[in-house]
């Protein structure tokens, strides 16, 4: 069989299990890496039991932008750039590139000829979370509920940003325990427990990665290149080829480009990429931070979980 990519997470993981009589809750946290998940089953393990659980790979690069629209959507990039122009917003764009994740979705669902009952939410606050728990009668009546939770993602980049989160994530360790906080306090958690009085699948997911970066990488790119660290996308790029991943087609791997002669290039392993403008006051800002948009099996090799209530 071939490996689950985003663009078939749905067909592969979440579709099979809809018209069961069960209503389906797909969470998807916000780069969300493989140990961090193991961390949240493990609070789990009381009140649900772990009915499969696997592992399917982002696409590159492993970023909200490219990944979680391609997921639902149930397309490479390129082809949503293609298909749905108006959907798509490149790299150099100032706009939000994850706008349109329900627009997205809509058109998957069309495409496949499907017709479940189905909600779209974003939870980016403890707010929006429990206002998605005052709704759960209505939300029990759906055959699909999709809740993205973002704070995982939020604390990455607050982690790069404010001193006081960085000294509280300072290594991996310490990652995963302050993920298992923020879990076990948070609505998503309350929503959980309710939730195991009911008739229930859920299936946990994420759409990339992270890694914790060590080692800088100089390039040279012009003011549309893209600003990620552990890619770069751009037609003016000037780098050693022999120290990152280069893709010089990018249509052969499914993603666009904005200019005909645009390339993509890959941060491997705990690599990032900095400007030389700068080089060491960025080199070291960076240094020891988590990001995400390149190569590594924390990045690449993501978890997809179907649990449901034990009792």
């Amino acid at each position: 069989d071939k490996p689950v990519l985003s663009p078939s997470l749905f067909s592969k993981k979440i579709f099979p299990h809809l018209n069961q009589g069960r209503p389906v809750f797909f969470i998807l946290i916000d780069n969300l890496r493989f140990d961090q998940w193991k961390m949240i089953a493990s609070e789990l393990a009381g009140i649900y039991r772990v009915i499969e659980e696997d592992i399917y790979f982002s696409i590159l690069p492993t970023a909200t932008q490219y990944s979680r629209n391609s997921i639902f959507s149930g397309l490479m990039p390129s082809a949503i750039a293609a298909i749905l122009p108006e959907l798509w917003v490149e790299d150099d764009e100032e706009e939000g590139k994850n706008n349109f994740e329900e627009e997205l979705f809509r058109y998957q669902l069309t495409r496949k000829g499907l017709r479940p009952k189905w909600s779209y939410n974003k939870i980016i606050s403890n707010q929006d979370g429990r206002k998605v728990n005052d709704r759960i009668r209505q939300l029990l009546d759906n055959d699909l509920n999709i809740l993205i939770y973002n704070f995982v993602d939020m604390l990455s980049h607050a982690r790069t940003e404010i001193g006081l989160i960085r000294d509280l994530a300072n290594d991996e360790k310490a990652y995963r325990s302050l993920t298992r906080s923020w879990f076990v306090h948070s609505p998503l958690y309350e929503l959980l427990t309710t939730l195991t009085s009911q008739q229930v699948k859920i299936i946990f997911s994420t759409d990339h990665g992270t890694i914790r970066v060590q080692n800088p990488v100089k390039v040279v790119g012009d003011r549309r290149t893209s600003s990620n660290l552990r890619y770069k996308m751009g037609r003016n790029l000037d780098y050693n080829p022999r120290q990152v991943f280069e893709l010089k087609y990018p249509e052969k791997a499914g993603l666009p480009k904005t200019n005909i002669t645009s390339k993509y290039i890959f941060a491997l392993n705990k690599d990032y990429l900095v400007y030389q403008n700068n080089f060491n006051y960025y080199a070291g800002y960076y240094k020891d931070t988590f990001q995400h948009g390149g190569i590594s099996m924390q990045e690449i090799l993501l978890p997809v979980a179907l649990l449901e209530p034990v009792s």
